[in-house]
C-alpha cells in the first residue's frame, strides 16, 4: 500500500474541488440566462439526461426540479436511444449533462432531438464537442484539472457541474415564486412539509379515544372513561358538547390528596374550568409550541363554535415527528 499524507491529500481536494466551483462564477454569462429563459418559457418538462457519473448529477438535478416546481424527469443517454425517447416531446427541454460532450449515445441522440423539435441546453465541459455544436445553448463546467491525482476519476467536474446544475434549479425556482409552502406540498413526507401543512385535525384522537363526559357524572365514572380512551384527561362538555372545563391526570392526583372520597364526586366540582384549546383546524406546529411552553400533555379540540370535536396529546406529535 502507498504511502501518503492523508491529511494533506485531503485538504488538497477540497482545495482543488472548491476552486472548481469558485471559478464557474466567471462562466455565469448570457448563455445561463438563456438557459434559464428557455426552461421559464417551456411548456413541457426538463428532462435531464446523462450516463455514468454524470448521469447521477442528472438524476440529482432532475429530482431537485421535479421537488421545486418544474416539472422534470431523468433520461439515461443509452436508454434513450433503445425506446425511452418516446418520453420526449417537442415541448420539453432536454438538458443533456457531458463533460466530454461526445459519446456515441450522444453523436445518435443529438438529431433525434432537432427532429423532435427539443430545445436543448448542454451541460458540458468541451466547448469543441459535438454537444456543443448542436446544443441551443451551452453552459460551460470545465475545469483547470480533476482532484484524481491519475486525472481519470471524475472528481472536480462532477463538483462542478453539479454546482451548475444547483446554480440554474435555484435562479428557477425564484423566478417562478416557488415558495415554503410549495416547497411542503412536494415534501409532505419531510419535516418541513409536516411543519406547514400537518394540522390539528389530521392527528388529534376522536370517537372513543376522547372521552367526552358532562358536568354531573361522577369522577369513578370519569376515570373509567379515561382508562378505556388511554388518554390522560377526559374534557367536560354541556349537552351541545360545547367545552366547560377539563379533568386531567394531574386535577386527579391533586384533590386525591384531600379527599378521599372524591370518586363520589361530581366532577364539576374538581374540574379545571376554561382549559387551554386548540382548534381544528390550527397548524400542528403550533399546537405543540402550546403544549411545550404550558407544560402540559393533553389538549382538548374544538372547532369554531367550541364544540369539542377531539383531543390532542403530546404522544401524537411525537408520533409524526413534531417533537
Amino acid at each position: 500500500m502507498a504511502k501518503i499524507d492523508i491529511f494533506r491529500r485531503a485538504k488538497d481536494v477540497l482545495e482543488i474541488e472548491a476552486n472548481s466551483i469558485l471559478d464557474l462564477k466567471k462562466k455565469i454569462d448570457s448563455n445561463f440566462k438563456k438557459a434559464v429563459e428557455i426552461i421559464l418559457e417551456s411548456k413541457g418538462r426538463v428532462v435531464v439526461s446523462g450516463m455514468g457519473k454524470t448521469g447521477i448529477i442528472a438524476q440529482k438535478l432532475s429530482a431537485t426540479l421535479a421537488s421545486t416546481g418544474t416539472p422534470s424527469l431523468f433520461l439515461h443517454l443509452a436508454e434513450a436511444i433503445h425506446g425511452d425517447l418516446g418520453r420526449v416531446t417537442s415541448d420539453d427541454v432536454v438538458i443533456i449533462i457531458s463533460y466530454s460532450g461526445q459519446g456515441e449515445e450522444i453523436k445518435q441522440l443529438l438529431p433525434l432531438l432537432k427532429k423532435i423539435g427539443s430545445k436543448i441546453v448542454a451541460i458540458t465541459g468541451n466547448k469543441k464537442s459535438i454537444l456543443t455544436e448542436h446544443a441551443d445553448v451551452v453552459l460551460d463546467v470545465s475545469i483547470k484539472k480533476e482532484a484524481c491525482p491519475l486525472g481519470l476519476a471524475p472528481t472536480a467536474s462532477t463538483t462542478a457541474t453539479l454546482a451548475m446544475a444547483d446554480a440554474l434549479a435555484v435562479c428557477l425556482l425564484e423566478l417562478k415564486g416557488f415558495k415554503e409552502e410549495d416547497f411542503a406540498f412536494y415534501h409532505p413526507g419531510g419535516f418541513l412539509g409536516k411543519k406547514l401543512l400537518l394540522r390539528v385535525e389530521d392527528i388529534m384522537r376522536t370517537g372513543k379515544a376522547n372521552p367526552l363526559v358532562k358536568e354531573n357524572e361522577f369522577i369513578s365514572k370519569v376515570l373509567l372513561k379515561i382508562t378505556q380512551a388511554r388518554a390522560g384527561s377526559a374534557t367536560v362538555v354541556d349537552k351541545r358538547g360545547k367545552i366547560i372545563g377539563i379533568f386531567t391526570d394531574g386535577d386527579l392526583r391533586r384533590h386525591l390528596e384531600k379527599d378521599p372520597y372524591l370518586i363520589k364526586r361530581k366532577v364539576k366540582e374538581v374540574m379545571t374550568s376554561n382549559p387551554i384549546t386548540v382548534r381544528k383546524d390550527m397548524l400542528a406546529v403550533e399546537a405543540a409550541r402550546i403544549l411545550r411552553e404550558k407544560k402540559i400533555d393533553e389538549l382538548p379540540v374544538i372547532d369554531k363554535g367550541r364544540k369539542v370535536v377531539g383531543l390532542l396529546d403530546v404522544q401524537d406529535l411525537l408520533r409524526v415527528g413534531l417533537i
